[in-house]
């Protein structure tokens, strides 16, 4: 039966201490995620849990909730037996997967924390979270993420074990294992410590470390409790009414992020739902496979995600004869007219639309592999309203979740048909948001409070005191306003925020998307003006990306090859355009452009005076973008300073 350990602290820094739990009226009682597991089980234990292509083969393979919870119950054990303590933390450094799934609730059913740490990441960014965590046992996948852990473990006497999940297996050496030798192991003598730790184990105590992204500076280790994350995803499956057994989602965005735990693993657990494994390249072109296998209920995408999904969709389109060009185009005018009709609270033209879904849209849908899919969702940053209202034109209403890890992921959730497309909706229940210094439009900074707020940052006083209120608000650092009807706007960050030299404050995401609206062709806008006489911005032109390193190509997008043939220009690659200085005629395109996005500036002094076309586009691969698709906004200053420089001399 799962307990509550009784405290009044709403904030700690100390990896074994509880906090309070924020309860308010029609909240569900809290649980453990073991004693969840377990309930789960007990009740569809022969259900399909998890489903992955089995290698050397096309074929799914599925692992029932009786059998992963056998699973569950060997590698908790055994990371005892190799020397987990209580409260100790295991890290997996590795591509989504039955043994990352496995390991998390194994690490959290012995007492233990999880950690995620990104692929992509660097080996000092690596030893930073196996340093900070105190992690003594690291999970990988394959032979590159071996071989970071194998160069950080000689400077790390604290960890012990090092289990890889994949072939080729490095060479055998003391403290090195392979997963499958882990279910060897004879685990009888820690049975009944195992025991005793599952009893031990409370609701309000910490079982996970998310590390933030650290867009500057060192990441901090954001401390979740079991309260925490299944509040989350309890609320979500409530909100989305998802079906007890009937659910299907694709797992593929890092599980190092809070939101691929929250939907992959929690949500499925509370809906006894399948999880598909995407294959590791789904990010570089073989998602769009797996969806069409899968058919997923749900699907939660970042913004670029879907960006790729238009520009490939308006790619194929081109392609098509002009009769069914024009039938594509009435089919997506009709659709968008009916979906902004009824969020203007107007009559829509439901005979038109229901034509167009049923001949027209159903079809994209099924070709998409989304013809069962009842949710889609997007998160961990903006998306334009362009991108929004292109979707809605297929039938295909994206739901904005905003939150953060500090928030388990999860805090409000915009409903589309019902308001505009620029808010991130109104609090789950639960869940308390107020404005904090208000100023005369009533926009200052959103604070969130609720059962979601994380415990505080480990090991760190100042930035958790600072985050985490005295009375339990967690501030965000978004700049907000809420309506009368409790929808809540953000309308920027609070350190992104440009003051410039006239004392003006500025948010550059609202400029940038206004930018990006105007030019089809433009991937990044990047708005630069702090402490200047006036602003200026950094674009980058739509390429190809390398499916192998995620690189950046010189070949242009077919988007920006469209763009540029309006123009009656014939480029094909990025080079040709900035060979010998850009082309003159692409510069007076887009300076046409930024002069349609300042006239809806809402002062003259957040109007754009200046711009430059970068060489390549943001990437993770050249580090302007983090594991989670956010800009880096430090690395872009420092990284581009001197093209800064040349618009200001």
């Amino acid at each position: 039966m799962s307990f509550v350990r009784i405290t009044n602290d709403f904030r700690v820094t100390q990896i074994n201490k509880p906090v309070r739990i924020i309860r308010s009226d029609g909240d569900f009682d809290p649980i453990t995620i073991p004693d969840l597991f377990s309930r789960v089980v007990e009740n569809y234990g022969e259900n399909p849990a998890l489903a992955y292509i089995e290698q050397g083969t096309k074929k799914w393979k599925f692992v029932s909730y009786k059998e992963y919870k056998e699973k569950v119950d060997k590698i908790a054990k055994v990371f005892i037996k190799l020397g987990l303590k209580r409260f100790g933390s295991v890290a997996v450094l590795a591509f989504n997967s039955v043994e990352w799934f496995v390991t998390e609730l194994a690490t959290v059913h012995a007492g233990g924390i999880i950690t995620g740490i990104y692929t992509t990441n660097s080996v000092d960014s690596t030893q930073y979270v196996l340093e900070k965590s105190g992690a003594t046992i690291v999970i990988v996948d394959d032979p590159k993420q071996m071989e970071k852990v194998r160069e950080i473990k000689k400077r790390m006497p604290h960890l012990k074990v090092v289990i890889q999940t994949r072939e080729p297996y490095a060479d055998p050496k003391d403290g090195y294992y392979t997963w499958d030798e882990l279910f060897a192991m004879d685990t009888d003598d820690v049975e009944e410590e195992y025991l005793n730790r599952r009893a031990d184990i409370a609701v309000n105590d910490c079982c996970c470390l998310i590390f933030t992204s650290g867009t500057t500076g060192h990441p901090k280790g954001v401390m979740l409790s079991h309260d925490n994350l299944l509040f989350v995803a309890k609320s979500g499956c409530t909100f989305e009414r998802m079906e007890m057994t009937k659910e299907a989602i694709v797992s593929y965005l890092p599980l190092s992020h809070i939101a691929a735990q929250i939907v992959d693993i929690f949500a499925m657990l509370f809906t006894a739902g399948c999880t598909y494994f995407a294959e590791r390249d789904a990010l570089k072109g073989s998602l769009a496979k797996t969806l069409k296998q899968v058919r997923p209920t749900r699907f939660l995408g970042v913004p670029r995600v879907y960006e790729k999904m238009q520009e490939k969709m308006l790619e194929i389109g081109s392609q098509q004869n002009c009769l069914m060009r024009c039938i594509g185009s009435w089919a997506k005018r009709v659709t968008l007219q009916h979906h902004m009709d009824i969020m203007a609270g107007k009559p829509s033209s439901s005979f038109q639309y229901k034509i167009a879904k049923k001949f027209i849209l159903s079809k994209v849908k099924l070709a998409l592999g989304f013809d069962r899919c009842l949710t889609f969702a997007t998160g961990a940053a903006p998306m334009g309203s362009e991108t929004k209202q292109y979707f809605l034109s297929l039938d295909i209403p994206i739901i904005e979740i905003f939150g953060m890890s500090e928030c388990g992921g999860g805090h409000s959730f915009s409903v589309q048909d019902t308001v505009s497309l620029d808010t991130i909706g109104k609090g789950m229940p639960g869940c308390q948001s107020r404005i904090r210094n208000p100023d005369i439009n009533n926009h200052g900074e959103l604070l969130m409070r609720g059962r979601h707020v994380c415990m505080g940052y480990l090991d760190d006083i100042d930035k958790t005191y600072e985050t985490i209120l005295d009375d339990g608000w967690l501030a965000t650092g978004d700049v907000a306003f809420i309506d009368h009807e409790g929808y809540i706007f953000i309308t920027g960050r609070l350190k992104e925020i440009i003051i410039t030299a006239g004392g003006e404050n500025i948010p550059p995401q609202y400029i940038e998307q206004l930018v990006k609206s105007e030019l089809p062709a433009v991937s990044n806008a990047f708005l630069v003006g702090d402490k200047k006489k006036f602003l200026t911005i950094l674009l980058t032109l739509k390429t190809l990306m390398a499916s192998d390193t995620g690189m950046p190509l010189d070949e242009l997008a077919d988007e920006t090859i469209k763009w540029l043939e309006k123009l009656d220009l014939s480029y094909t690659k990025l080079s040709q355009i900035l060979n010998n200085g850009p082309d003159p005629y692409v510069l007076k395109a887009i300076q046409e452009g930024l002069d349609r996005a300042n006239k809806k500036a809402i002062s003259n002094a957040q109007k754009i005076q200046k711009f430059r076309i970068l060489p390549h586009d943001f990437s993770i691969a050249t580090s302007e973008i983090g594991p989670t698709m956010k800009v880096k906004r430090n690395v872009v200053l420092e990284k581009y300073r001197d093209v800064i420089d040349s618009m200001y001399q």
